[in-house]
C-alpha cells in the first residue's frame, strides 16, 4: 500500500518561499508538482481550512465555520476515516489542540500533541523531535503533520516581516528533518491553510487566500508547475488517489490529476 504524508504549515504565504530561504521546499517542488496560486476557503482560518483539507468539502458542507468544533452527524467521512476503514494505519502530529477533532475517535493508530503557547516559536521543534523519533518505529500508511509556528510569527510580528520570514526559514529546515524520517517511497503533500496580512487573516483578499500546494513522491511528475486552479478541498481526493482509496461521493474536491505521471496533462 503506498504511503502518504500531509504536512500543513499554518499561515505560510506563497510569496514567503522566495522572500525567505527555503531550500527544502524548493527541492520538494523540483522533484514534484506544485502551484503557488492554490486557494484557501472562506473563512480563511485554521479549523475550517483543516477540515476542508481532510474532508474534501467546503466549510458549509462540513459545518465547521470558525475556530470552534461543531458536531455534525451528516459530515462526510474524512481522509483518516477513509484510510482507517481500509485497515491503514494513520498517525497525526500537531501543536494546536482543536485539531484533535479532525478524525473520529479510534481512527488514528498514533497521535502526538504538544500544546504550543501563543508566543512559542519553538513549538515546531518539539513536535519534529517526536516525529523523527516515532516515525521510523511506527511507519504509518498515512501521517498528518501540522506545524503552527509560522502562523504564530505572523500574528506576533506581522506577515512578511523579518521575524515572520525568519520563522519560515526555520520551519523549512524542520520540514527537511521530517522528510529525512520517512521512507523515500512516501508521497508528501505540503500545503498551507491560509496566508495573512498585517497581524491577522480571515478575509477574502489574495494575501489571505493564496497558498502554496506541493506534492512529490513515486508516480508524481517532477518539476511540474500545475496549471489548473487548485483548492484546499482537492487535497483529500489527491491523497486518496495516492493511497488507492475511493473518495466518498459527498466530496466535492477532485484529485489534481495533472500532478500524476501518465495523466496525459
Amino acid at each position: 500500500m503506498p504511503q502518504a504524508m500531509l504536512i500543513l504549515v499554518d499561515g505560510l504565504r506563497p510569496d514567503a518561499l522566495s522572500a525567505a530561504r527555503c531550500p527544502t521546499l524548493e527541492s520538494l517542488s523540483s522533484r514534484g508538482a506544485w502551484t503557488l496560486r492554490a486557494s484557501s476557503v472562506r473563512p480563511s482560518v485554521t479549523l475550517p481550512c483543516a477540515f476542508s483539507m481532510l474532508h474534501g468539502v467546503a466549510p458549509e458542507a462540513h459545518f465547521v465555520t470558525a475556530n470552534r468544533y461543531e458536531q455534525a452527524a451528516d459530515r462526510p467521512p474524512g481522509l483518516i476515516e477513509l484510510a482507517c476503514a481500509a485497515s491503514l494505519r494513520c498517525a497525526s502530529f500537531y501543536n494546536w489542540e482543536p485539531l484533535r477533532d479532525l478524525s473520529r475517535p479510534g481512527a488514528a493508530a498514533l497521535s502526538f500533541f504538544y500544546n504550543a503557547r501563543d508566543s512559542d516559536l519553538d513549538a515546531d521543534d518539539v513536535l519534529v523531535d517526536e516525529i523523527v523519533r516515532l516515525m521510523p518505529r511506527y511507519r504509518p500508511d498515512f501521517a498528518l503533520v501540522y506545524l503552527g509556528t509560522v502562523d504564530i510569527a505572523g500574528h506576533k510580528h506581522g506577515w512578511m516581516s523579518a521575524a515572520y520570514l525568519a520563522q519560515v526559514n526555520r520551519v523549512d529546515r524542520l520540514v527537511g528533518r521530517v522528510l529525512s524520517a520517512v521512507s523515500p517511497a512516501t508521497t508528501v503533500l505540503l500545503a498551507s491553510d491560509h496566508g495573512g496580512h498585517d497581524h491577522t487573516h480571515g478575509d477574502g483578499i489574495p494575501e489571505d487566500m493564496l497558498i502554496p500546494w506541493i506534492i512529490a513522491g513515486p508516480g508524481i511528475r517532477a518539476g511540474q508547475c500545475i496549471r489548473r486552479q487548485v483548492s484546499l478541498i482537492d487535497t483529500a481526493p489527491t491523497l486518496a488517489r495516492v493511497m488507492n482509496l475511493e473518495p466518498p461521493p459527498a466530496w466535492t474536491g477532485r484529485a489534481v490529476d495533472e500532478a500524476f505521471a501518465g495523466s496525459g496533462a
